[in-house]
């Protein structure tokens, strides 16, 4: 597979190679005291090599085998504006039968994704699958959600409205990866009452978006069978190199848990309930109070 070049030609805007991102460190054979010490405990990511090296699904989850076995399910697929204010704002595009979309991804770029997919509510064996790793305690085994996108989409810089610890694997193919601590948050332009910012980061202008240029990340690329542990409410940009797939494991803390709550409770009772009443007039308000607190980061 080609490197897919994420350089821009507009000079007006910056790539990622000029944002300030070290990278994701990878490790092999971390134990659970290991990886404890120096990454959970710490906040800081890491991309594990052999987190699923005992997986059925490593093998055995290709695009033939859930189309021949599971083509039949109907899902939502999301494109680029479903943020956008209005009626159908953070609605699916369309749905359509999921070995379609599978072979649309597999075979062409398209913005077409989908997240927070639960596949195992409509076939419960699928778990049998995948294992709990004795690196970390508490993974919501009732919870594991997987994510689809085909070569070129993106997910936009969030963090996960739930709060929780992730640990993101990739299959068949490789995603692009690029995280920034909370503490980062007023530099990353965010939008009030949602956990996003609408700022593209494969094309940041600094013109208006200065504060990036003193925002620090990290940066990584997680291939078949890699899984990136990304600490609860970090900011993160993904973009499909290749069109595929991954699936993440989830955990909480007390914390997190009632973080996550009043996260859920803002951002569909304000954040939706004020783009019904504005549309995009929202929108742009959000916009204005994130870049009023983006230039309080950098004055400071």
């Amino acid at each position: 597979m080609q490197d897919v070049n994420l350089e821009v030609t507009n000079k007006a805007h910056a790539p990622l190679t000029e944002l300030d991102l070290k990278p994701i460190e990878k490790r092999t054979g971390l134990t659970k005291e290991e990886f404890q010490e120096e990454y959970f405990k710490k906040d800081k990511p890491v991309i594990f090599t052999d987190f699923t090296k005992d997986w059925p699904a490593t093998e055995k989850w290709t695009f033939d085998y859930f189309r021949k076995n599971h083509g039949h399910l109907m899902v939502p697929v999301f494109d680029n504006d479903f943020r956008k204010a209005g009626n159908k704002y953070l609605a699916p595009a369309k749905e359509m039968k999921f070995g379609d979309y599978l072979t649309l991804i597999e075979n062409e770029p398209t913005e077409l994704r989908m997240f927070l997919f639960n596949i195992f509510k409509h076939v419960p064996e699928l778990v049998n699958d995948i294992r709990t790793p004795d690196v970390h305690d508490g993974f919501l085994m009732k919870f594991p959600m997987m994510f689809f996108g085909g070569q070129g989409s993106k997910v936009d810089l969030h963090y996960d409205l739930d709060c929780a610890t992730v640990f993101l694997s990739q299959f068949l193919t490789r995603k692009k990866v690029v995280l920034f601590e909370n503490d980062e948050r007023p530099k990353l332009y965010h939008h009030p009452f949602t956990v996003q910012s609408h700022v593209e980061l494969d094309r940041v202008d600094f013109n208006k978006h200065p504060a990036f240029k003193k925002a620090k990340g990290y940066e990584g690329v997680i291939d078949h069978g890699e899984t990136l542990f990304m600490p609860s409410l970090w900011w993160h940009y993904i973009y499909y190199l290749d069109g595929g797939f991954s699936l993440s494991l989830r955990s909480h803390t007390p914390f997190s848990k009632m973080r996550g709550g009043w996260n859920i409770s803002r951002h569909f009772v304000i954040d939706q309930g004020m783009n019904k009443v504005l549309g995009s007039r929202w929108t742009r308000i959000k916009d204005n109070l994130a870049a009023r607190s983006a230039k309080r980061a950098i004055e400071a």
